[in-house]
């Protein structure tokens, strides 16, 4: 064998390379090429062999990490189910699941169709239990009221609440559970329709409060009228007696004092002249005559005092029983710019040919602000209402077709959804769904409104 297959410098794979690319009668140099072909081959397949295990060893990482991520979150939520949002057991019934050892029971909230109760579902060794066979309380505290106290009764596989829940569903939850001779407790908190802000923003928002407390609401009809002149303030000049107009000093659209000349005229039998004047003050509307001109009983001027105008109202037959005469009325403007009020002094006995019902009441007009002909809004206060809560107008908000209003306490605001009762102008009447004397958002609701349903209002139970 030619002595170049043994090289004191190659290694054993390097002579088995050396000896597969040498074939006999190969010379020194050919030798010494194949040795370095040796070299590199060899360099290249431990490059191969380390890129192998490096990509082995990153595969069984990438492998192992999701594993223990998804091990951490499970027993994240296993001891914490509120830990943070969202992160919860779900039970068969899409539920909140609670459990301990091999018992568990599982929350549930029921409103198609009737007011939201509570179904509890319970399980030994992931086997449903009979309801009855587990003793159940749940305590559910608000943000703004005592502590309420469920109890259940039994019903098909559940346990139900024996009193709705009221929304929203936000609340620190305590269950207290007994099966066999054994107590399971669990707390929770269950957040719904809440926004916590810091005092900067809610100074910079401009947000309002004012307390839901008892009110006396004021029951109003509004009808719809005009101005109308006074016909007692009326007034058309005559002549006594024929006579020729010799001069007229006055022109439609002045203002005329009582005692102010207006006329002179020559008396057609007697040939005297004599003189009209005011005998009231107030404006001249119309002009009838001009110099020269030869009157009997004509109507000469009209002169109409308007500083006290009437309010003229129509009134349909179903608010006719509800008004009398000295009823207070709040008259407007249609444009809400003019605002008096007066009392009713006049109901007419018939009815119109049209089945209304015509009432007046005088209206001061110092200003003359109140022009004959001009239409007006009405409110008559018809009866007064105490009642235990009421709110603002400017508290209520829209959200997904219910009325709700926005509670505050400290900096925290939370939804509330309040069955109302009667309004005033100003008013409403809280029948339910909300506490007493609590703090109601009057100013700049709708910002807290926007807000959650930017975030998506959350209905977890």
């Amino acid at each position: 064998m030619n002595n170049a297959m043994h090289h004191p410098r190659l290694t054993r794979a390097q002579h088995r390379v050396l000896h597969i690319n040498m074939q006999p009668g190969m010379s020194p140099n050919t030798a010494q090429i194949a040795r370095l072909r040796a070299l590199w081959l060899e360099r290249r397949m431990t490059g191969w062999l380390v890129a192998g295990w490096l990509l082995l060893s990153w595969m069984l990482v990438a492998l192992s990490t999701p594993l223990a991520l998804a091990h951490n979150e499970t027993s994240k939520s296993a001891a914490s189910p509120t830990s943070h949002e969202g992160a919860y057991a779900v039970g068969p019934k899409g539920g909140r699941l609670l459990q301990q050892d091999d018992f568990a029971i599982e929350i549930t909230m029921f409103e198609r169709g009737i007011e939201p109760e509570m179904r509890i579902y319970s399980y030994a060794a992931q086997q449903p239990l009979p309801p009855d066979a587990v003793q159940l309380q749940i305590q559910l505290t608000r943000l703004d009221g005592p502590p309420e106290t469920l109890s259940f009764s039994t019903e098909q596989d559940y346990a139900v609440s024996n009193r709705a829940i009221a929304e929203p569903h936000s609340y620190h939850v305590q269950v207290q559970a007994r099966y066999q001779g054994r107590d399971y407790q669990w707390q929770f908190d269950n957040e719904e329709g809440r926004i916590t802000l810091s005092e900067r923003v809610i100074a910079q928002s401009g947000i309002r409060t004012e307390r839901a407390n008892a009110r006396r609401l004021q029951q109003q009809i509004q009808l719809f009228g005009v101005i109308a002149v006074d016909p007692t303030r009326h007034l058309r000049l005559q002549s006594p007696y024929p006579a020729t107009v010799q001069h007229v000093w006055v022109t439609p659209g002045q203002q005329v004092s009582k005692g102010q000349p207006l006329l002179e005229l020559r008396n057609s039998a007697s040939l005297k002249n004599f003189t009209l004047s005011a005998p009231a003050s107030g404006m001249v509307t119309l002009r009838h005559v001009n110099p020269g001109q030869v009157v009997t009983n004509d109507t000469l001027l009209e002169i109409v005092d308007v500083s006290q105008v009437n309010v003229e109202l129509s009134v349909f037959p179903n608010d006719l029983p509800m008004l009398q005469l000295g009823q207070g009325i709040a008259v407007m403007d249609l444009h809400n710019t003019h605002r008096s009020t007066t009392s009713i002094n006049f109901i007419a006995p018939v009815m119109t040919d049209g089945h209304i019902a015509r009432v007046r009441a005088p209206l001061a007009n110092p200003q003359g602000q109140w022009r004959p002909g001009m239409h007006i809004n009405a409110q008559i206060q018809v009866a007064e209402h105490p009642v235990a809560i009421a709110v603002p107008h400017s508290a209520v908000q829209q959200l997904q077709g219910r009325e709700v209003v926005f509670i505050r306490v400290g900096d925290t605001f939370e939804l509330r959804v309040p069955t109302f009762g009667r309004r005033d102008d100003r008013y409403i009447e809280v029948l339910s769904g909300l506490n007493a004397d609590v703090e109601v958002v009057t100013t700049q609701s709708y910002l807290l409104k926007a807000e959650l349903e930017k975030e998506g209002l959350s209905h977890a139970h």
